[in-house]
Formats: C-alpha cells, sequence, structure tokens
C-alpha cells in the first residue's frame, strides 16, 4: 500500500489521480489533499477519501472548509500548508500537480524529506531543474513523470543510458490552429479565448489549454525533458501527432526508434507513476487501433508557432532564462484571457522580456523566484 499525497487534487490532473486511487484501493491510500480556493470539491474530496490532512493555498477557503461540520481531517492553508503535505511522515510519495510556480518550494520540500514525487508541474523543472534534479540525486528519491509525453519517454527509455539516445521526440496535437489553411498567420489577432480553449484531444485547465494552443505547452516541456532526461535540449525536438496517440518517441543511435502509444487518457501516466515500477491491471484505458486508423506526423510551423524557438532558446542559455519565459508566459495568458492582449501578442511579450532579461548563470533558488517576479513586472510594463 502506497500514501499519496495529491498537490493541486481539484484540478484536471488531481481529479484524475482520484479515479486511479478508486481502480487501485488495495494499492493506494489517499493521506493528503491540497487545492487553491475550491473549498466545495475539496469538502467533497475530503469526505470520501478521508485524508489526515487537508490543505487550501486560502487562508479565507481555508477557515471555510475548517468550518464543516464533521470534517473528517485537520486543515491547514498557504505555501506553510503545502509544505507541511508534502512533507507528512506517512507519505510515500507526493503528486504534484499545482500550476504556475507555487509548486517549487513544496517540491524540493518534498524531495528534502525523502519523498518520491509525481511530477505534473512543469514549472518545477523549467524554472529550477538544476536545483531541483541535483536535490533529487542527493537524497535518493525519484522524479516520476505525470505528463504523458514524458511518462512515454521514461518508459521508452527504461533504464537505458542517454548515450545510447540520438534525439528525444515529444509529440504534440497542434493544438485549435494547427490547419494553416483555416488559421493563417495573419488571422492569430482574430483569435478568440473560446477558440483557444477548444484543445482537440485533452481536457485540461485553462492555463494549460492556452499554453497547447499557442505550443508553450510544448515549449515547456522541451526544457523539462532536458532536466529530466539530463540530455542537451537540442537533442530534444517536437513533433506535431494529431491523433495523440503515440505520446513521445525516443530515437536512438543506431536508428532504432521506440514509442508510447495508447488511447488518450491522463489516468495512464499518472497509474505508471503512483505504481512505479510496477504495471498494475486495469481497464480504464482501452486501444482499438482498427478503431483509430491512421496515425500522421507533420513538422511544427515555428513561423506560426515562435514559442518553440524560444523555449529552446532560453533551455540552451540556462540559467535565470527559462525562469524569464516561464513568468512571462503566464502574464501574457492571463492577460489575453482578460482580453487585454491578443493571442498573437503573447510570444511576442515572452521575447521582449527575454531580451531585456540579463541572465545569472547559476542562480541560487532566490535568484530564480527574483527573476521570476522581475519577469511579471517587465511583462506587465511591456
Amino acid at each position: 500500500m502506497k500514501n499519496v499525497v495529491i498537490l493541486g487534487s481539484t484540478g484536471s490532473i488531481g481529479t484524475s489521480a482520484l479515479k486511479v486511487v478508486d481502480d487501485l484501493p488495495d494499492r493506494l491510500r489517499v493521506v493528503g489533499l491540497a487545492a487553491g480556493s475550491n473549498v466545495g470539491l475539496l469538502r467533497e474530496q475530503a469526505r470520501r477519501y478521508r485524508p489526515r490532512l487537508a490543505c487550501l493555498r486560502d487562508p479565507a477557503a481555508a477557515a471555510e472548509l475548517e468550518a464543516t461540520p464533521g470534517l473528517p481531517c485537520e486543515v491547514c492553508s498557504g505555501e506553510e500548508g503545502l509544505v507541511r503535505l508534502a512533507t507528512m511522515p506517512e507519505a510515500d510519495i507526493v503528486l504534484l500537480a499545482i500550476v504556475g510556480t507555487g509548486g517549487l518550494r513544496p517540491a524540493l520540500a518534498a524531495i528534502r524529506a525523502g519523498k518520491d514525487l509525481a511530477l505534473a508541474s512543469k514549472e518545477v523543472l523549467v524554472m529550477a531543474g538544476s536545483i531541483v534534479m541535483r536535490e533529487a540525486r542527493a537524497h535518493g528519491v525519484r522524479i516520476l513523470a505525470v505528463d504523458s509525453e514524458h511518462s512515454a519517454i521514461f518508459q521508452c527509455l527504461d533504464g537505458r543510458p542517454i548515450e545510447s539516445v540520438r534525439k528525444l521526440w515529444l509529440t504534440a496535437s497542434g493544438g485549435p490552429f494547427r490547419d494553416p489553411q483555416r488559421w493563417p498567420k495573419h488571422r492569430f489577432a482574430e483569435i478568440r479565448l473560446e477558440d483557444a480553449l477548444q484543445h482537440p484531444s485533452w481536457v485540461m485547465g485553462r492555463k494549460i489549454t492556452i499554453d497547447s494552443a499557442t505550443l508553450f505547452n510544448k515549449g515547456l516541456e522541451m526544457i523539462e525533458a532536458r532536466w529530466l532526461f539530463d540530455i542537451p535540449i537540442d537533442r530534444v525536438e517536437v513533433l506535431i501527432h494529431p491523433q495523440s496517440v503515440v505520446h513521445s518517441m525516443v530515437e536512438f543511435v543506431d536508428g532504432s526508434w521506440l514509442a508510447q502509444l495508447s488511447t488518450p487518457d491522463m489516468c495512464l501516466p499518472i497509474q505508471y507513476a503512483l505504481t512505479y515500477p510496477e504495471r498494475v491491471p486495469s481497464g480504464r484505458v482501452q486501444t482499438d487501433f482498427v478503431k483509430l486508423g491512421a496515425l500522421t506526423f507533420e513538422a511544427p510551423d515555428r513561423e506560426r508557432f515562435p514559442a518553440l524557438d524560444l523555449a529552446r532558446q532560453a533551455g540552451r542559455i540556462g540559467g535565470t532564462l527559462p525562469a524569464v519565459l516561464n513568468a512571462a508566459n503566464e502574464v501574457a495568458v492571463a492577460a489575453f484571457v482578460q482580453g487585454r492582449l491578443s493571442f498573437a501578442e503573447i510570444p511576442e511579450r515572452v521575447r521582449r522580456a527575454m531580451e531585456a532579461h540579463r541572465v545569472i548563470e547559476e542562480p541560487t533558488l532566490e535568484q530564480i523566484l527574483e527573476a521570476d517576479a522581475w519577469a511579471r513586472r517587465v511583462t506587465l510594463e511591456i
């Protein structure tokens, strides 16, 4: 039996993780749940799964939850509460699914407490990959990918040395604007919020769905892969695969390729991370290749989607620049959601913030967080 803490339990990854717990009651037990401000759903989850500790980042929301009659758990709040959950003595693994930079300190706390980390928050490795992976090695813990793409690569590598790899290939659906005939570059300024939220393959939160539409999501995944698999970012590539059945591939030095395939369902990579190194039977994901038919691939359009080149630049230069890329993108996406910025302007604002930044090559955690705050201020000014 593994004791699991889920940070971000009310989001799409967190709710999928709880489905996996439902499927495997003899193997997985929830001991901690955390959310941002969704009191109602966290209350339901606490009553159903009866964790020992629940946390809401918003203190007012935590007070509301704590006032619930008969609540079967203790309640805490804020970043201190997240760190407390991440370091629970009884926890075996922490699933981190907090969108944005808020997961960085809890992630490091979990690692330093000797907890394996099932990682669904790209920002943790994008911002501080060098520090996080160094801490994981020092404390002998595993960083297990929850993103379907990185889980696929992890499964394909299966312990093989990175020296045997020519390239890692991350697949991308291409998002709702993949078709250049329907969405030529000059029409990007016309894109509305509701257009950007129509992801063709996955049901996700608003921020990550818009990132998938701009391909910033894939750019962040390139940087994440660079750290997860200790490989130069110039050996990480992106391939558009509209069916989202091949979740990613590894090209080896001898010319062989390995791919991991399945019907799109986030429960599969979540279950693999939570039960690793075992493969546990599940009837949730069924893949019928006859029904799926053809699988197609194409090169990404870097002119219409400059996010990929911006991410490669940030990953190649390193230091504080990836944190600036991530923060500037968060601010630009928020401005687009609020109607203050066009879809086409998102990557341009990120580019300008990156150009204005003076990179610190080997930053401390404090310098990374300072770069993040600097980028948010500068992007708002831009």
